[in-house]
């Protein structure tokens, strides 16, 4: 009852859209060959399809805009982590300074009220 896919190789001289039906499968666009992905490797060597004709997931997205994509993003959510943990230690500094201040006048308005208390009672 559940229609296993064709093999990636049959697929071959076909479509692009055709080809990655099946999400193993790779799609080479200057020798039209739909290829197994080589999960071995990760990434597709130039002898198998150069990255720039290579295609997997979607027929206008090829390997090597997908590879500087998603190291952006990383980069740019690596970097707003990073600023975001900056800004919330700095608040936090800044913070405890105007807690320490606070704290501090307190004390010098109670030992003035202390000092004032004796000259008062005399």
């Amino acid at each position: 009852l559940f229609s296993v896919s064709a093999p990636c190789a049959l697929k071959s001289n076909t479509t692009c859209d055709e080809c990655l039906q099946n999400v193993t499968c790779l799609w080479c666009i200057t020798t039209k060959k739909c290829i197994e992905y080589p999960v071995k490797s990760i990434l597709p060597s130039n002898s198998v399809c150069p990255l720039n004709d290579a295609r997997w997931g979607l027929c206008w997205l090829n390997f090597q805009i997908l590879i500087i994509t998603v190291s952006v993003l990383a980069g740019i959510i690596i970097i707003a982590i990073l600023v975001c943990c900056f800004c919330c230690c700095k608040c936090e500094k800044i913070g405890r300074k105007r807690e320490d201040m606070q704290m501090e006048r307190q004390t010098r308005l109670r030992k003035d009220r202390q000092k004032a208390r004796p000259a008062t009672v005399l």
